[in-house]
């Protein structure tokens, strides 16, 4: 089963989040959590925040969150707020405050495990009938 969080208009730079991003991406979920909390990044705060999310959503349906791993963590660019900064001799100095989405996808597995059993047993069963098939032509 996967449980899905997405997090808009987060006021951070999707490259300051991607660089956190990167550094918990192989991990377990609880194992991040708890180095998100030690990191002295701005932008581990809120990628912290929409890891609780998803984990309570977890608990929330009765999933074991021991078991649970990311499937998928993206960080995608939201808006950009245009903003100005006096320049000298009365001219502007334009930037742009550029804003965030948070995708998490957590999976435990099961979903991937049933489909391959499925997949093997319909093998089997279509082994069988040829087999069968064989037999009785001769």
């Amino acid at each position: 089963m996967e449980i899905t969080t997405i997090q808009k208009y987060i006021h951070t730079s999707p490259r300051k989040l991607r660089l956190v991003t990167d550094m918990v991406r192989n991990m377990e979920p609880a194992r991040a959590l708890a180095v998100l909390g030690l990191t002295p990044k701005v932008a581990a705060k809120d990628l912290g925040k929409a890891l609780k999310t998803v984990l309570a959503n977890a608990k929330q349906r009765g999933l074991d969150t021991s078991k649970l791993t990311f499937k998928k963590v993206e960080i995608n660019e939201s808006i950009k707020m245009r903003r100005f900064r006096a320049g000298t001799k009365g001219r502007v100095r334009p930037y742009k405050r550029r804003m965030s989405h948070i995708k998490i996808v957590l999976s435990d597995g099961l979903d991937q495990e049933s489909r391959v059993k499925s997949l093997e047993s319909s093998k089997n069963t279509e082994q069988s009938k040829e087999k069968k098939g064989e037999k009785s032509d001769s």
